[in-house]
């Protein structure tokens, strides 16, 4: 039985030929021995036909084709050209291999061309890899590795660059510095409430919030100062006039010590520090969010965007997290728990990051662990979903978040909640009507345009007729004018002669 060998290179597809067969056998140790000289590799596989790639844009095509399992037009064209024909009923007497099962599959399911795929033929491809440029005798010294190296950075930069708005990794950074910039301001706004308090120690038992005592440490600097012109500033600031009373009669009758002018001041700019990292704070989360809705929009309709965030930047990236069981999924973030239960024996941990959820929070305590492994199904079910979908829509992570709310109030009271399959189709459907909606939208716009282009014609039209017939006219005029001239002349030609 004749065996091929189909090899992918970046200057194009090579079709070859092993020959010995029934001497070698499947020996992939023999083939091993032999790969390193040329001399006995050549007489094993020999080349049988070469399909130069186009250009750079056209390698780039095939080899992503085949990195994907698909077998794009010329590489079907190739083989039917250079491989014998396959007869209908009949077994071909021949096989092709080659690198990857899934290449493999398609071409059989395309051509009936058999394929396989084993450490055999591994090997034969390793000896064609080293030896290809012996064997393409047009190919000059140094092109293989120039194609090699250009077709590697166009590959890689193309797949860095697929879909720039769907970029998990942003989304992965963002939650990690969102938990940072909580700890620092925590610290940082404890450190002000220490440092504040040596010189007004009464404003930390009435201002309670980080944020405020900062604001307020800010506007008050000496508390020597105040007085009841202060009040309408504070009460902007803690929105509630008879706090704003409370700290300016705690300032006159404060038991704290006084500060110099240069102590005050590094307080000062210690406080606007910590204000800044919480305005960049509310930013960085308006953004995630944002990103979010961009990356996932159904798993952050349905568990809302932090604990998304954290779900996606703990499993790696969102495709880890759609290749997640729900199992895996209910105690990621868990893990020392897991494995500690499983050494000592003990019970498993039910919830990892999921437990930050309202959901979980809401439940009594015996539906815990059920309405856990619920939502970790939904969030599976919505993270493939934004993994895999084409178009980003919140629709799917709305009725799943709808579905959890059924669930609960089954625990609760025993409503029986829908099924699945009748939620999704409802989605399916409302997703299609919108579709339509929008096609007969598209299509009333374009008949708008194409009325108003009609009507434009028509303008221009009339306008070059009108134009024509002015030039008509003042063409008779001009030709009227110089009849009158000449005539003009002759007479007075006469009147001369007499």
């Amino acid at each position: 039985m004749a065996l091929y060998i189909l090899y992918e290179s970046s200057s194009g597809y090579g079709l070859f030929e092993v020959h010995g067969l029934d001497e070698i056998g499947q020996n992939t140790e023999a083939v091993r021995s032999s790969v390193s000289d040329l001399s006995r590799f050549g007489r094993v596989v020999q080349l049988t036909a070469f399909h130069p790639s186009l250009s750079a844009l056209d390698a780039l095509n095939q080899i992503n084709a085949v990195s994907e399992g698909y077998m794009s037009d010329e590489l079907r064209s190739f083989l039917e050209l250079n491989l014998p024909k396959v007869k209908e009923g009949k077994k071909p007497k021949f096989s092709l291999g080659v690198s990857e099962p899934k290449i493999g599959s398609c071409i059989f399911e395309a051509t009936k061309i058999p394929c396989q795929s084993n450490e055999f033929i591994h090997e034969l491809i390793r000896g064609v890899r080293q030896h290809f440029d012996r064997f393409i005798k047009d190919l000059k010294p140094g092109d293989l590795e120039k194609a090699q190296l250009g077709l590697a950075h166009s590959y890689s930069r193309a797949k860095v660059k697929f879909n720039v708005n769907r970029v998990d990794n942003m989304v992965i950074q963002a939650i990690f510095l969102l938990d940072t910039l909580d700890k620092d301001i925590n610290s940082f706004a404890m450190r002000v409430r220490e440092w504040y308090s040596w010189h007004f120690p009464e404003l930390v038992k009435i201002v309670n919030d980080n944020y405020l005592y900062a604001r307020v440490s800010k506007i008050i600097k000496d508390k020597s100062t105040l007085s009841e012109k202060d009040i309408p500033m504070l009460t902007e600031i803690l929105g509630d006039e008879d706090k704003a009373r409370e700290v300016v009669e705690a300032g006159k009758a404060s038991m704290g010590q006084d500060l110099s002018e240069i102590d005050l001041f590094n307080v000062q700019t210690f406080a606007q520090r910590v204000m800044d990292l919480a305005d960049y704070r509310k930013k960085l989360s308006d953004y995630l969010a944002t990103k979010m809705s961009d990356i996932a929009p159904n798993l952050a309709a349905l568990i809302g965007d932090m604990v998304g965030a954290r779900l996606i930047s703990h499993a790696g990236s969102l495709t880890n997290l759609a290749k997640c069981p729900s199992s895996t999924l209910q105690i990621l973030g868990a893990e020392k728990a897991l494995f500690r239960a499983l050494k000592t024996r003990g019970n498993t941990p039910k919830y990892g990051l999921i437990f930050h959820s309202s959901f979980i929070g809401r439940a009594s305590a015996k539906n815990k662990g059920r309405i856990a492994r619920f939502l970790a199904n939904k969030c599976s079910i919505a993270s493939r979903i934004d993994c895999f979908a084409d178009s980003s829509t919140t629709a799917f992570g709305e009725k799943l978040r709808e579905q959890v709310e059924e669930r609960l109030d089954f625990y609760d009271k025993g409503v029986a909640p829908r099924k699945n399959v009748d939620v999704m189709k409802e989605v399916m459907d409302s997703l299609d009507k919108k579709g339509e909606g929008e096609k007969t939208v598209e299509a009333s716009e374009k008949k708008k345009k194409r009325k108003t282009v009609e009507k434009e014609n028509e303008n221009d039209k009339e306008e070059e007729k009108s134009k024509k017939k002015k030039k008509k006219s003042k063409t008779a005029e001009d030709e009227l004018t110089t009849d009158k001239g000449h005539s003009k002349k002759k007479k007075t030609k006469s009147q001369d002669g007499e």
